[in-house]
C-alpha cells in the first residue's frame, strides 16, 4: 500500500511540474507576441515619420511651392530647377530653394554663368555665376590716401575710397590701424595672378581661394584687402583691428565678404581681409540679418 501511494504521489508531483512547465511557456510567449507586435508599431510609426521628415509628398511639394510663387524673388522660368534642387535638398526651407537657385548654386561653379549687370554701380555683383568683361574698368578710380594704404597706387571707386578713408581714420581714433594693402585689380592682372595660383597649388585648390579672371570682385574697384601693418593679412583675424571691423565695418558701407560661415554661399574660402563696399544701407542689413551679398542680391536687386 505504501508503495502504490508512493508511486501516485510521484505521478502527481510529475504532472504538476510538467503543468507549470506550460504555464511558464505559454507566458513567454504571450509575451514575446506582445514585442514583436510592438517592435512592428514603432518600426512602421518610425518609418512614417521619416518618409514625412525627409521625403516629401506630392501634396506636400505643392502646397510647398505655391508658397514659393508668392516670394518677391520668385522667378517662374526657375520653377523646374526649385523642384529639382529640392529633391537633392529636402532640408532647406522654401526660401533657401528659391534664393540658393537664384545665386545658382544647382550648377557647378564657372557654369551656367552671365555677364554682370548694374555696371559702374555699388549694387554690382561679381562671383562665379556673373563675369566681367576683361576690358571693362570701373569709372572714377581714385587713389588712396597713403595713410590709410600700406603701399602706393591702390585704386578704389570714388565713393567706395571715401568711406574706406573714412572709416580707416575712425579706427584710427581709437589706435587702431586699418591699411588697404589690395584693391582694384585690371583683368589681365587677375589673370597673372590666378595662373601663379595654378602653378603653385593646381587648378582646383586656387579656385577654392582665387577668382578666375573676369570672376574677380577686385575688378570692380568695390573691393579692399586689408591688414594692420604688422601682421601678415592672412592673420589679420587675430587683430584688435578684425574685431573693430566686424563691429563697426558697416557703418561705412562695408562688408566681410566671404565669411567663415557662408563658403557654400560664396564659392570661397574664408577670408578675414576681404571686405566690399555695398552702401550703409546694405552693408547695415546684411550685418543684421548674417546673409552675404549673393542673398541679398538675389533677393533684393536682381531683375
Amino acid at each position: 500500500m505504501t508503495d502504490i501511494r508512493k508511486k501516485h504521489l510521484k505521478i502527481k508531483k510529475k504532472n504538476s511540474t510538467i503543468f507549470l512547465t506550460c504555464i511558464v511557456l505559454i507566458i513567454i510567449s504571450i509575451i514575446y507576441g506582445i514585442n514583436i507586435i510592438n517592435n512592428k508599431q514603432l518600426t512602421n510609426k518610425e518609418n512614417k515619420l521619416q518618409k514625412k521628415d525627409n521625403t516629401p509628398t506630392i501634396k506636400e511639394e505643392d502646397t510647398s511651392f505655391e508658397k514659393a510663387s508668392k516670394l518677391s524673388y520668385y522667378r517662374k522660368e526657375n520653377d523646374t530647377r526649385y523642384r529639382a534642387y529640392r529633391k537633392l535638398n529636402p532640408s532647406l526651407t522654401t526660401e533657401q530653394i528659391v534664393t540658393e537657385v537664384n545665386i545658382g548654386l544647382d550648377n557647378p561653379y564657372y557654369t551656367n554663368d552671365i555677364p554682370v549687370e548694374k555696371l559702374n554701380s555699388q549694387y554690382i555683383l561679381v562671383n562665379k555665376y556673373n563675369y566681367l568683361s576683361k576690358d571693362y574698368i570701373p569709372a572714377d578710380l581714385q587713389e588712396i590716401s597713403s595713410q590709410y594704404s600700406a603701399k602706393n597706387m591702390l585704386y578704389l571707386v570714388s565713393y567706395a575710397k571715401d568711406a574706406f578713408e573714412e572709416m580707416a581714420k575712425a579706427a584710427k581714433q581709437e589706435n587702431l590701424t586699418v591699411l588697404a594693402m589690395s584693391t582694384y585689380r585690371s583683368y589681365d592682372y587677375q589673370e597673372q595672378l590666378y595662373n601663379n595660383y595654378v602653378k603653385q597649388d593646381g587648378k582646383e585648390n586656387a579656385d577654392t581661394y582665387s577668382a578666375r579672371p573676369g570672376y574677380s570682385e577686385h575688378q570692380t574697384g568695390l573691393a579692399v584687402d586689408v591688414c594692420n601693418g604688422k601682421e601678415s593679412y592672412t592673420n589679420f583675424e587675430v587683430t584688435q583691428e578684425f574685431i573693430w571691423m566686424q563691429e563697426n565695418a558697416y557703418k561705412f558701407g562695408f562688408i566681410l565678404r566671404f565669411p567663415k560661415d557662408k563658403v557654400r554661399e560664396t564659392g570661397y574660402s574664408y577670408e578675414s581681409w576681404h571686405y566690399r563696399y555695398v552702401g550703409k544701407e546694405i552693408a547695415e542689413f546684411i550685418h543684421n540679418h548674417n546673409i552675404t551679398y549673393e542673398e541679398y542680391y538675389v533677393q533684393n536687386i536682381q531683375k
